[in-house]
């Protein structure tokens, strides 16, 4: 069992300060995004754990507001990079330029791309080249990019939230499983109900100025992010990360369902972000530690874009939220 190093007292002050700067931030970010409750959770979840998100909804659900609006609440600076087919990997990471002054000596300089900032949405992200997409890989996995044998490192902390847009698929690209399991989670954003719309309606399209509050600073959201690392997890909650993850990979005979109707499952790197998001989820909601109650509510945003559902799931019109559900049930 993961038990506290520090003083229990001194860890237990700061998870309280903490939680209760995460439910400002929450607040100040639902002020301006209508309906969208669950979804700033996770996206909270997503930094809080020091990971990327993978946004999927239609167009007009307030997805690039999302992004704008996190990064003035949690005091990080924010680019966005809007992927077309024609976006080229210098037109992310940057490029050397030949500068040529007169009287001096030829040099190459390096020029800074839009990924050198704390908080980068990558708009509909599978419009770009496969190419253009794996510019990402590094720097979302190792927080830096080679440039002509260089290395340049991005700032901290560094995020990257990406849309996606499920409707138009023509001439988008596929983003590569590797692409795909460096996100953390994968967060579904659906429409607001009937209330929220009602509210959007009069906030949208009145004199109300919508200001967004800053609630942190970006070493304040580090010094977090170290925090829910420190979270202690009890063995019967990191037994039912493993037993969750294991029965969601096919040919290991764990799960009958899995074998017939997932082609491929998660890896390990679907338990270490299991384990990173229910701590960050109990942060969140002001408790000191996880429960088997936050594996379940996070199976789904972990594992589905980590696995894929093999032919006969497809004849049979299975779908992997539900097969996931399944999979949680002997988790309660």
């Amino acid at each position: 069992m993961s038990t506290l190093t520090q003083t229990d007292d001194d860890i237990v002050t700061r998870i309280e300060a903490a939680a209760e700067k995460m439910q400002n931030a929450h607040k100040a970010a639902s002020d301006v995004i209508f309906g969208q409750d669950e979804v700033i959770t996770r996206a909270l979840i997503t930094i809080l754990s020091g990971g990327h998100a993978l946004l999927i909804g239609v167009p007009g659900l307030a997805k690039t507001l999302l992004v704008e609006t996190l990064g003035t609440v949690l005091g990080l600076g924010a680019t966005r990079i809007q992927f077309t087919p024609d976006l080229m990997p210098s037109d992310i990471i940057g490029a050397e330029v030949l500068e040529d002054a007169p009287g001096e000596r030829r040099s190459f300089r390096f020029i800074k791309g839009p990924i050198f900032t704390q908080l980068l949405m990558a708009d509909e992200i599978n419009r770009a080249s496969p190419k253009t997409q794996s510019a990402l890989l590094q720097a979302m996995q190792e927080h830096h990019v080679t440039v002509a044998g260089q290395r340049h490192d991005v700032p901290r902390p560094f995020h990257v939230l990406a849309t996606q847009n499920p409707l138009e698929q023509e001439g988008t690209y596929p983003l590569p499983e590797a692409q795909l399991d460096r996100f953390l989670l994968q967060i579904d954003v659906t429409y607001p109900d009937m209330l929220a719309e009602r509210r959007m309606l009069y906030a949208t399209t009145g004199n109300e100025d919508r200001s967004v509050q800053k609630v942190l600073t970006a070493d304040e959201l580090i010094a977090t992010q170290r925090l829910v690392r420190q979270i202690p997890v009890s063995d019967k909650v990191v037994d039912a990360i493993l037993t969750l993850v294991r029965s969601a990979r096919p040919g290991t005979g764990a799960n009958e369902l899995t074998d017939r109707y997932v082609a491929w499952g998660p890896g390990p790197r679907a338990s270490q972000a299991l384990m990173l998001a229910v701590r960050a989820r109990a942060l969140v909601e002001g408790r000191l530690a996880p429960s088997v109650d936050d594996v379940m509510a996070l199976a789904d945003p972990v594992l589905k874009h980590r696995m894929a559902l093999s032919f006969a799931a497809r004849a049979e019109g299975q779908d992997l939220s539900s097969i996931i559900a399944t999979l949680s049930e002997p988790l309660e």
